[in-house]
């Protein structure tokens, strides 16, 4: 028998075996109304509401709808009120600049997008065939009681489109698929020992690789969802206090700034052998390690992946063979990538010069580049997802990520290909040349910095440096914007003109055993 997987098989099941229970805790403090506490059940007929409203738009099976939100019950919801009945979820990031959400909305012929309220008046300019404010319910859902015409699932389809920086200026859209996000929520959901006692907090943006397949492990296993909108770190001790939360994803930042707010929390730390967090984006110092397990007393576990791999492809967790190592120790062990997730293979490209190419194999790797053929066959050459990463696999079966073989940097979880910050900044009149560089930062895990030589009679100095950076926040998203400036008289280059961005990191990144942080 063959039953094809589909997204809503998640909700579905959440429906029928917990359809009494509280399944989201929609945020409190947003500007558009709270949802407040919604059931399982209560979760399924919104769903079934979003779908028939879009059936009453006229959107039709396989196409796009795109919707820009901070963390919200309308948007958790959205991943099966779209994809549940045969359209395509695209989740946009909203701290894009409006030619940014418009370029993705073009690309993906999205024919509907829905706008969060605090950013609806940044993307007043974006147009699409039909626009609407989030929080006006009339326009997400049909009438109570109002059904969706049926849609007979379809587990090649393309459940959502995520748009993922890369080596080039603009964004590229990832079509993952329903066997992709199944096959990622359960394994995700397996390794983490997901279960109907846990209460997950979405620390993790939901659009940022569909909140890793969270949004689908913890509904189909009954757990309850707690949305949180904005990273405070004082915050989230208080939501792990009062919902009882017992895991988390996030990058490397978020857990810096809970260590920052638990130096002045009041009382004991609330989730104190309870909590899980697992952390990806970059691998933190193992400093960071120690103390998010001393001082927090919460259980780290490390993970890497990509928007590409939907996204889990390793997992680090510690084991009953380590635990006679010290924390230091422990600590090392863990800020490795991870061992292969179940179903995945990998390989290193040993063709390379350094650390070869990671290279991996599953049914969590990407569909394709949406509408752009060429990326996604050289992505998927030789029947291999071509990481860009560079790594290798000790004897234990173990991957360490070693340096970063395309020009992005990740910084706080989030990507940014520095093709697109040099492009930026060489709009500026007096700049000369340019390239962008990642540099290891303690809270961001990287932070970017433009190294700038100037035109003929341009100064430097600290006003240019501010400057710059002005320019970059005034063009890009706030993320994307240098930190800081280092004038060069010249940067050196091949004798073909190439500049070599791993000479140029290399002095910020002495004495460290990685490219990345």
């Amino acid at each position: 028998m063959f039953v094809p997987f589909s997204v809503n098989d998640f909700l579905d099941r959440a429906v029928q075996v917990y359809g009494e229970r509280v399944g989201v805790v929609d945020e409190p403090s947003q500007p558009a109304p709270s949802q407040g506490e919604l059931t399982y059940a209560q979760m399924g007929d919104l769903a079934r509401r979003q779908a028939a409203k879009l059936d009453e738009l006229g959107i039709g099976v396989g196409e796009r709808v795109a919707m820009v939100s901070h963390n919200s019950s309308r948007l958790l919801t959205s991943f099966y009120g779209v994809a549940g009945w045969g359209r395509v979820l695209v989740p946009i990031n909203f701290r894009l600049s409006p030619d940014e959400v418009q370029y993705i909305v073009e690309q993906s012929g999205a024919r509907v997008l829905y706008v969060d309220p605090e950013v609806a008046e940044h993307l007043a300019g974006v147009t699409c065939e039909h626009k609407f404010v989030i929080g006006e319910d009339d326009d997400l859902y049909a009438a109570p009681g109002t059904e969706p015409k049926p849609w007979e699932h379809d587990e090649s389809a393309t459940a959502t489109i995520n748009y993922t920086s890369g080596t080039t200026a603009r964004p590229k859209g990832v079509q993952i698929t329903h066997r992709n996000i199944w096959t990622n929520a359960m394994t995700f959901g397996l390794h983490a020992q997901a279960g109907d006692r846990d209460v997950y907090l979405h620390t993790l943006p939901m659009f940022h690789a569909n909140g890793w397949g969270w949004p689908f492990v913890a509904t189909g296993v009954g757990a309850k969802h707690v949305v949180i909108r904005k990273i405070d770190g004082a915050e989230i001790l208080r939501r792990v206090r009062d919902h009882g939360v017992t895991v988390m994803c996030a990058a490397p930042a978020v857990a810096a700034a809970v260590l920052e707010a638990a130096q002045d929390w009041d009382g004991e730390i609330p989730g104190r052998d309870r909590v899980r967090i697992i952390m990806a984006g970059a691998p933190p110092p193992t400093k960071t390690v120690i103390r998010v397990q001393e001082e927090l007393g919460w259980e780290f576990i490390q993970i890497y992946g990509l928007t590409e791999t939907s996204p889990l492809l390793t997992f680090n967790r510690t084991r009953a063979e380590w635990d006679d190592l010290s924390a230091q120790e422990r600590a090392s062990l863990l800020t490795r990538a991870g061992a292969p997730a179940i179903g995945v293979t990998l390989k290193i490209d040993e063709s390379e010069e350094g650390a070869g190419e990671v290279l991996a194999r599953s049914n969590v790797v990407l569909e394709g580049y949406w509408e752009k053929p060429q990326e996604t066959a050289a992505a998927l050459a030789d029947g291999w997802f071509h990481t860009g990463d560079g790594g290798y696999l000790g004897e234990d079966g173990y991957l360490t990520i070693a340096d970063r073989k395309k020009d992005v940097i990740i910084t706080g979880g989030e990507n940014v290909t520095s093709i697109e910050v040099e492009d930026t900044l060489f709009s500026h009149p007096e700049v000369a040349e340019v390239a962008v560089i990642g540099v290891p930062s303690e809270k961001w895990g990287e932070t970017i910095k433009a190294l700038v030589v100037l035109s003929a009679g341009a100064e430097a100095g600290p006003e240019k440096e501010a400057e710059l950076i002005r320019w970059c926040k005034d063009r890009l998203a706030g993320y994307k914007a240098p930190t800081s400036v280092e004038f060069r008289d010249e940067l050196a280059r091949t004798a073909t003109g190439k500049l070599q961005k791993f000479k140029l990191r290399a002095p910020y990144w002495e004495g460290r055993t990685r490219q990345v942080n």
